[in-house]
């Protein structure tokens, strides 16, 4: 793979929400390495988005969860997709709702010839929902092994931290070996492990190869 596509000290030079995919949408064919970010509706994945990417408001935030009803393709510097897929589990959601948004990420999980890596957002402060559990089984039986990026490290003590990866490992019983990355969307400690690992993931697929 051309060196320059690599995103180590890359600067976000574009970045534009390029589609948006409802329920009965029809996905882009993209014929660019995508990358994946799900989470319950209240983990702060838009303000993830917006850090990782030196943007204050392209991901929108909102003070009521389950406001991300779609699927959003955010196209990155000409070279790459960031999809932002529905949140899951909030409450006021009637359940039909809750039902189509699933399909719409199993849709989406299953259809992807691109989808390099899948990234679950857990907020480190708590131990894993049941949603999370179930949705972290879904993108394994979907074929991919997500990265775990565990948001709001800021709002616990530094002490803390390992114990609360610690939980969160075991109560999602999570695949040996895999990766958990705390992340602070105030501090942006994180920010650099996770395009790092974006850019290794990336040097590793030749060809049209999807890494799962």
């Amino acid at each position: 793979m051309n060196p320059d596509f690599l995103v180590k000290h890359m600067k976000i030079k574009s970045a534009e929400l390029e589609t948006v995919c409802g329920i009965t949408s029809k996905l882009p064919e993209n014929t660019l390495p995508e990358i994946a970010f799900c989470g319950k509706s209240n983990v702060g994945k838009s303000s993830l988005i917006n850090g990782l990417l030196s943007r204050k408001s392209l991901a929108r935030t909102s003070s009521s969860p389950g406001k991300t009803q779609t699927i959003n393709f955010y196209y990155i510097n000409q070279k790459f997709y960031l999809v932002d897929l529905p949140g899951y589990g909030y409450a006021k959601v009637p359940q039909e709702v809750k039902v189509k948004w699933g399909k719409m990420i199993e849709r989406y999980l299953q259809t992807s010839k691109t989808l390099a890596v899948v990234f679950l957002l857990l907020d480190i402060r708590h131990a894993p929902s049941e949603n999370d559990k179930i949705m972290y089984d879904w993108i394994l039986k979907n074929g991919y092994q997500p990265v775990i990026i565990a948001t709001k490290l800021d709002k616990i003590k530094r002490s803390q931290k390992d114990k609360n990866i610690k939980l969160i490992k075991d109560k999602l019983n999570v695949v040996p070996g895999t990766v958990v990355i705390p992340f602070s969307a105030i501090t942006k400690q994180g920010r650099d492990e996770i395009w790092q690992l974006v850019e290794d993931i990336f040097a590793g697929i030749t060809d049209s190869t999807t890494v799962h």
